[in-house]
């Protein structure tokens, strides 16, 4: 057990405060930024004082980026990959933990290691299987049976093209399995001995158990789908179906335009607020769903 003393409570309080001005330290220079005009803006060094040109930033940001479908792409979006995660992460570490196949831990160490493999990775097949996701299969029956088939399916510039390359995670298969693991085995013997089948144990019992992971998985998964850039840049060619990290590069500046930071440092604040939000609601179940010793 660590000794408090006023010495080491000071030299605590001290690291945290330092910690806490380099964390919040961008969060106020964007803030201050957002409030300014493009003279104030530009001025060398840069004045931390906020302006008054702030609600004049907020609606020219808005309108340029055309942020309103914009943040409504991506809270579809990421609703439906955190949704779409959840649900698959619990199911397979629920085949996993409960179905004694001999194969299990094999699964699962196949999933795990896919951690190795981001998505600037995998982003060339992933995009050839999106823009025509039945070329495998004809392949497939072409080479099998020498019949060319013309079916075809392209994700480009749909919801569908957004979530599916998304929804797999290996980080909440195995968030799910270590939770699962620490429940008693006699929990499933009892649920079984009352007669209630796999896919009932998982919906009554496993469900309403595994709550606060579920929300910090939760959490965890809205804010990154809510970051994405690289997957909806290429996945979305028609302004319709672009999100608020593609429509946020329309406000940065370019070589031959006026450095307008202050607008561009406006659109970053709308576009941070909703997983800002999201964290702040659910931060007490994302703490506890990680670090909680009532699992």
């Amino acid at each position: 057990m660590i000794e408090r003393t006023p010495v080491l409570n000071a030299v605590t309080y001290f690291i945290m405060c330092l910690g806490l001005l380099v964390i919040l330290g961008p969060f106020w220079m964007i803030f201050a930024a957002s409030t300014q005009s493009l003279a104030q803006v530009n001025a060398v060094p840069f004045n931390f004082t906020p302006g008054a040109d702030f609600l004049h930033n907020l609606q020219e940001a808005w309108h340029r980026a055309n942020l309103g479908p914009a943040l409504l792409n991506s809270l579809i979006t990421s609703l439906l990959v955190m949704t779409g995660k959840i649900v698959l992460a619990a199911l397979s570490a629920f085949a996993i933990v409960y179905f004694r196949s001999p194969l299990r831990h094999v699964f699962f160490w196949m999933v795990f290691l896919t951690l190795m493999l981001p998505l600037e990775v995998r982003v060339i097949p992933t995009y050839n299987i999106a823009a025509d996701v039945f070329e495998p299969v004809r392949w497939l029956i072409q080479t099998l049976t020498g019949i060319e088939l013309s079916l075809q399916w392209n994700l480009l510039n749909s919801y569908s093209g957004l979530v599916l390359p998304l929804i797999a995670t290996a980080t909440g298969t195995f968030l799910y399995r270590q939770f699962y693991m620490t429940l008693p085995d006699e929990l499933a013997e009892a649920a079984k001995m009352d007669g209630a089948r796999p896919l009932r144990f998982f919906i009554d019992i496993l469900l309403p158990l595994s709550r606060t992971n579920m929300l910090a998985l939760a959490t965890i998964m809205f804010v990154y789908a809510w970051n994405q850039y690289l997957w909806p840049k290429l996945m979305t060619t028609e302004v319709d179906y672009q999100t608020a990290m593609v429509a946020m590069r329309t406000l940065v500046p370019s070589v031959n335009s006026l450095p307008e930071w202050n607008i561009s440092m406006a659109g970053a604040l709308i576009i941070m607020a909703p997983p800002l939000i999201v964290v702040a609601v659910l931060q007490r179940w994302f703490i506890r769903g990680l670090v909680s010793a009532e699992k």
